[in-house]
């Protein structure tokens, strides 16, 4: 069992000094980044509010959005979709991290395959919904407000992306990506409340 030790008026938990899962564990700091700059992989150091970093930090924040919204919801089919749109944002994250010229470095990019997944999703749950007549309300059930929200913040990462793409090159898949992103969860917010028999509220202008 791990130790419990004081130090300076701080209580932390000392591992067993041969224990093997401690020498395989990754160290949570490096301090590397105390002076406000991170790594690409690739190895360049860059600013941490660098467009770049700001873009994949905003896609992790996304992730991270989708995470919640799975802890919430308890209808399976909504979070296999869920499910696979998070392992596909680890991927476009690594994609923006890895800068284009970068050596030694294979990453899977994004690409049409990527886009076509999504647009299945949408395919098959639009022809399920009423045709829309008017603008809709965010709102409803907590898990659709949820996926609403979602659908901004993935609006606010195509906008940065969108941004750091016009001075570098980060290929031409992940904003086409996100766009699509953002109708699938907006076609989901307004699947979610049909399924919990909710009707959704106009905007009346």
């Amino acid at each position: 069992m791990p130790a419990v030790a004081c130090q300076n008026g701080f209580v932390y938990i000392r591992p067993p000094a041969h224990s093997p899962s401690s020498a395989r564990r990754m160290k949570i700091y490096t301090k590397t980044g105390d002076r406000g700059d991170t790594s690409l992989f690739g190895g360049q150091r860059v600013p941490k509010d660098a467009l770049r970093i700001e873009a994949y930090g905003t896609v992790d924040e996304l992730n991270t959005v989708l995470g919640i919204i799975r802890s919430d919801n308890a209808d399976p089919e909504i979070d296999a979709i869920l499910g696979e749109i998070q392992e596909q944002l680890f991927e476009l994250g690594a994609d923006l991290a890895t800068p284009r010229g970068a050596e030694k470095k294979v990453v899977r990019r994004i690409d049409q395959r990527d886009v076509d997944k999504l647009e299945k999703v949408i395919d098959a749950l639009d022809p399920q919904l009423k045709p829309l007549r008017s603008f809709v309300l965010p709102g409803g059930s907590p898990v659709s407000a949820r996926v609403h929200f979602a659908r901004t913040v993935c609006r606010r990462a195509e906008r940065i992306i969108v941004r750091l793409s016009r001075n570098e090159d980060i290929g031409d898949m992940i904003t086409v990506y996100l766009n699509r992103l953002s109708d699938l969860l907006f076609v989901l917010a307004r699947y979610v409340n049909r399924k919990a028999g909710l009707a959704e509220t106009k905007w009346k202008p």
